[in-house]
């Protein structure tokens, strides 16, 4: 069976950075745009006899609003469920007929569809047919969408309802932004999820699903030809359609500090602290991306040295850099050690990025998260896989898939001086949302 098909927040663990790439790392990549707006992207390499096809449609939980939210994750459920040709269930059986796998996920910004398989004319032309079913006559019959609705429900109680970290993290979202719909969680409201109706659905699919609101991503042993050829023939004959409407909310500046409490049972506290940052495009992003990196990632980071090993005050510290559309939010996690407080956790994280404003970083430092973010792109370009991803993700995220080749440049552009002056323009206290979760005793 494949994998759950679900993203949820994972904020106490290191989330997946996009690494940046290599000087050297530049591959071929062949373009086409259908004549209904889709656009293919295609990058030959038959050094093993696979094939990555993604598919990423621009449609997340920041297109979704009040007695909707969730629906863009609900339709990554329901994109397996049966269309006109290959019913539910089918989708998953024909691949795995074939010797291949898959998966999705949906994120505030986009859903994503993953096929992997063996390379073959035959194959390939399988998976096509398979995903013009259901990109262009889904079926929404009423007894699956109340079935899955069912599932997604469940889905929202284990993953959030039941899962404290989860769960602070959703307050968390919906206390640092007052505006942006990235308020709402990927997962929706429970509210939402049970009261969605059969208009509400029909509508997100036409928008969100339209082919002109979407990217495919081919990486393996193929010929572009023959998938150009296959793309006319089964995803070109589907029409354009109208896109989800332009998402014009921006957040305003926070003006001062935001907190949340979160008091239930739990074995230990939990807290996060939030800052406001720029979208991926912005020309702060990979110097973000190296203070990420220099914060927390690996047991020599800052913030492992002084909060788990010399500090002895947390068990788990953790960062992220957003990557988003939109402004994002730069995360820190922390598990404190049994019997030590949220707020001195607090104060050594604000303790440390102070001592960034005030002083920067060292060269040694700087340079240690440039070579360890090159290299981690390399080891990803390795794959078929990590190839299909990084083009996919360059190419919706910042606007061109070429960008992606010069992304080291930009990169090694980053100073000291650029590191502590993202540091004191984004750290800072009116611009900063903290979530505790403060364990209660369950009641008898």
């Amino acid at each position: 069976m494949p994998t759950a098909r679900t993203i949820a927040a994972a904020v106490l663990v290191a989330m997946p950075i996009l690494a940046l790439p290599l000087g050297a790392q530049t591959f071929t990549v062949k373009t086409h745009t259908l004549k209904n707006g889709m656009n293919i992207l295609i990058q030959e390499d038959n050094a093993i006899p696979n094939v990555a096809f993604y598919t990423f449609f621009r449609i997340g939980s920041r297109n979704e609003g009040p007695g909707t939210t969730g629906i863009s994750h609900y339709f990554e459920h329901m994109m397996f469920n049966g269309a006109e040709k290959y019913g539910p269930g089918e989708f998953d059986r024909v691949i795995e007929g074939i010797g291949g796998n898959n998966n999705a996920y949906t994120s505030q910004d986009v859903t994503a569809y993953q096929n992997w398989f063996p390379s073959g004319s035959a194959n390939l032309e399988q998976i096509f047919d398979l995903e013009a079913d259901r990109i262009g006559r889904l079926s929404f019959d009423p007894e699956m969408i109340e079935s899955e609705r069912g599932v997604v429900a469940n889905e929202r109680r284990m993953s959030v309802d039941n899962n404290n970290s989860s769960l602070l993290y959703e307050q968390l979202a919906a206390t640092a932004y007052t505006a942006h719909p990235y308020m709402w969680p990927v997962i929706g409201w429970m509210s939402d999820i049970q009261t969605w109706t059969m208009d509400d659905l029909k509508h997100h699919w036409q928008v969100g699903y339209a082919p002109n609101n979407a990217t495919v991503v081919i990486v393996g042993d193929v010929k572009a030809d023959e998938v150009i050829r296959l793309a006319e023939k089964y995803l070109e004959p589907i029409p354009a359609r109208n896109l989800p409407p332009k998402v014009k909310t921006v957040e305003p500046p926070q003006l001062g500090e935001r907190r949340t409490t979160v008091r239930k049972p739990a074995q230990q506290p939990i807290l996060l602290v939030a800052y406001h940052v720029p979208q991926a495009d912005h020309p702060d992003y990979y110097a973000l991306e190296l203070l990420d990196n220099i914060l927390s990632r690996g047991d020599s980071s800052r913030l492992y040295q002084r909060l788990v090993d010399k500090g002895q005050l947390a068990i788990q510290v953790s960062s992220n850099n957003a990557m988003n559309m939109d402004s994002g939010l730069f995360i820190f996690g922390v598990l404190p050690r049994a019997g030590i407080d949220t707020a001195t956790c607090e104060n050594a994280l604000y303790d440390e990025l102070e001592k960034i404003v005030a002083d920067s970083v060292t060269e040694t430092e700087l340079t240690k998260a440039k070579n360890q973010m090159m290299a981690s792109f390399y080891r990803s370009t390795q794959t078929i896989n990590g190839r299909a991803n990084n083009i996919g993700t360059y190419e919706v995220f910042f606007g061109d898939y070429r960008k992606l080749f010069s992304a080291s440049e930009q990169m090694n552009k980053v100073t000291a001086d650029d590191i502590q002056r993202v540091a004191k323009l984004y750290f800072s206290e009116n611009n900063r949302t903290v979530a505790t979760l403060i364990p209660e005793e369950a009641s008898k």
